[in-house]
């Protein structure tokens, strides 16, 4: 490196590189986010989580009473994952403004406009899925659960817990209305 300096031109520095001490042959076997653009690390983690839960509602709902089935469902293991990815896509969407936008109004209160442009960045968007995905197969593990033990069919519920969770939560509580009254008229004619 080279320096030449004046009060009228400033300063110029020409950098040499120095190519002998350089490895530009060396390749890691690390694999770092930082390699991927944020639309392609939220695209992918999008894909990935999605993919991740879908073998647990599918055993929930192809073979609810299975005991490989059972025991997945007992595991902590999704959940895990899902919160790390999710904890990760939060930290790599977070921005100074992120406060800002959710808590807008002068009560602290989140507002639907900063909501609405804090979901237009793809990494937060991709971390709100993850969200949805982890709080959905947990609601869907308690119907299923709750299903097992009061002998309750589950199938349609868990399968709407997938995309519209409230409403399967829903329906499973009317279902288990219906056979809890069914069951009880049963009892009185006996």
């Amino acid at each position: 490196m080279t320096s030449d300096w004046s009060f009228t031109g400033g300063s110029r520095a020409i950098i040499v590189p120095n190519l002998r001490s350089s490895n530009l042959q060396r390749r890691s076997l690390w694999l770092h986010a930082s390699w991927f653009t944020n639309p392609q690390l939220a695209g992918d983690a999008f894909t990935i989580g999605t993919a991740a839960v879908l073998p647990f509602y599918t055993l929930m709902v192809a073979a609810p009473r299975a005991e490989l089935t059972k025991k997945c469902m007992r595991s902590s293991i999704p959940y895990v994952v899902l919160g790390v990815l999710y904890s990760y896509l939060l930290y790599r969407s977070w921005t100074p403004d992120t406060i800002r936008l959710m808590f807008a109004s002068k009560y602290w209160l989140p507002e639907l406009p900063g909501i609405a442009k804090m979901f237009s960045n793809e990494m937060t968007l991709a971390s709100a899925w993850i969200h949805l995905l982890a709080v959905d197969l947990y609601a869907a593990r308690q119907v299923y659960q709750d299903g097992l033990e009061n002998e309750i069919e589950t199938r349609h519920s868990v399968s709407l817990c997938l995309l519209f969770c409230p409403v399967g939560i829903l329906i499973h509580v009317i279902t288990k209305a219906f056979i809890n009254t069914s069951r009880g008229s049963k009892n009185e004619i006996q």
